[in-house]
């Protein structure tokens, strides 16, 4: 069972609180101790008529100490919420009394020390209840052996071991509740955890989709502006350019919402997930935006990535491509995509016309050393493309590097696990 199974299940047990908890314990010890002692107390007169006025006198004085004592204990309890110590070392001066007044003869227990020597442990004042429980307990004996009272060895012994009990009880109590508490806790932290990772895959998602699109689609729509009035045919040619863009994104933003909701009875997806199949396509399409991309595809017959590895991969191509459509000014891309030992070996590089000394990343991946607007894992004008692909990469165990290279264009390398979990087989 889990932590949150068993917190679940062990709620019903503590929602036992509020008005209940308060006057429960109230209600129970005055019940007990108030209508029984005057029940004891009316039988004892009914035995002793015929005693003299010195003994009647005796009992009424008594009684009157009984009865007081055994109501103490109830009142102090309504108070146990808010002074949990006080009230224990209240309730427990009176039961050394009580005890003190009956002297050995019947009388009901005082469960009001129970309760509170349970609620004084639950609610944090161990030391309370146990110095004001040792105390009096220590108290009374002694009082009552200077006194006369006759005690026996076996009723103090299983007093003894009942307070004790009690405050077993308590820190028992205490515990479990403490432990419930955590568990609750952790649930609701993992909750929200899920729900933040939950919303930046969404994000990731729709950026990597999203931007692609528009920036085709800004392109063709630059095109269309500059070519309107020399040339309406290539301005026809960029407007169907950017239908056939917006409703691809269309189509790919309700897939990747369908996949998030994970919801059976929305039907198959308007597009099947992409993988490394679809990267030719891919790639066709920011050749039409003018940029000159060369794939080169080193995938032997017998590897066949995961699925979640291959559209890892082609998000990483797809939002590559992007940031060159965006940045690159010499127009020219070149993807390669291979494997090395059980690692998927992406590399993207394109000709960004922004000279910079920099180094590629060597066969480690090891950092590559930053420059302004780099070192955040943006390009200049970008905005959370790359740390995205990052994320992508290390969400799988892969291994990721970009940055600026020494011919002055942008290189981006990725390693992503053939199936996620084997990175250290290779």
């Amino acid at each position: 069972m889990t932590e949150p199974d068993r917190a679940s299940e062990w709620e019903p047990r503590f929602r036992f609180s509020g008005r209940a908890a308060l006057w429960l314990p109230v209600i129970v010890s005055f019940v007990v101790q108030v209508p029984t002692t005057l029940w004891l107390a009316r039988v004892g007169r009914a035995f002793e008529g015929s005693a003299g006025d010195g003994a009647a006198g005796e009992e009424s004085w008594r009684f009157a100490a009984r009865l007081g004592l055994a109501i103490v204990g109830p009142v102090a309890l309504v108070f146990a919420r808010r002074f949990p110590g006080p009230v224990v070392a209240v309730v427990a001066s009176a039961a050394g009394a009580y005890t003190l007044v009956v002297a050995g003869g019947a009388a009901p227990p005082y469960v009001a020390l129970a309760f509170a020597i349970v609620g004084a442990v639950v609610r944090g004042a161990r030391r309370w209840a146990i110095g004001a429980v040792a105390v009096g307990w220590v108290v009374t004996i002694g009082l009552g052996i200077a006194l006369g009272v006759p005690w026996q060895a076996a009723p103090v012994t299983a007093v003894t071991l009942a307070l004790v009990l009690l405050v077993v009880v308590g820190e028992s109590i205490r515990n479990r509740r403490a432990r419930y508490d955590e568990l609750r806790r952790r649930a609701a932290e993992r909750r929200q955890s899920a729900a933040q990772a939950e919303r930046v895959r969404i994000a990731r998602e729709l950026h990597d989709v999203l931007a692609h699109s528009l920036s085709q689609i800004n392109v063709q729509a630059g095109v269309g502006l500059h070519l309107i009035d020399r040339d309406p045919e290539q301005g026809r040619a960029a407007l169907a350019n950017i239908k056939a863009a917006s409703k691809t994104a269309l189509d790919e933003v309700r897939s990747v919402l369908g996949v998030l909701r994970d919801d059976g009875a929305a039907g198959a997806p308007l597009v099947p997930e992409p993988g490394l199949a679809q990267l030719p396509a891919l790639v066709d399409g920011v050749r039409e935006q003018g940029v000159a991309v060369t794939l080169e595809l080193r995938l032997p017959d017998a590897v066949s990535p995961s699925r979640p590895v291959q559209l890892a991969a082609y998000r990483i191509v797809q939002e590559s491509l992007t940031n060159a459509l965006r940045h690159s000014g010499g127009g020219a891309a070149r993807v390669g995509v291979g494997v090395e030992g059980r690692m998927l070996v992406l590399t993207i590089e394109d000709d960004d016309g922004a000279p910079g000394p920099t180094s590629t990343p060597g066969p480690n991946l090891a950092p590559i050393p930053t420059q302004p607007g780099v070192g955040s894992g943006s390009r200049p004008g970008g905005g959370r493309g790359i740390e995205g692909m990052r994320e992508r990469a290390h969400l799988l165990g892969g291994r990721f590097a970009a940055g600026p290279t020494a011919a002055g264009g942008f290189r981006v390398r990725a390693e992503l696990p053939l199936l996620p979990g084997e990175e250290g087989r290779a």
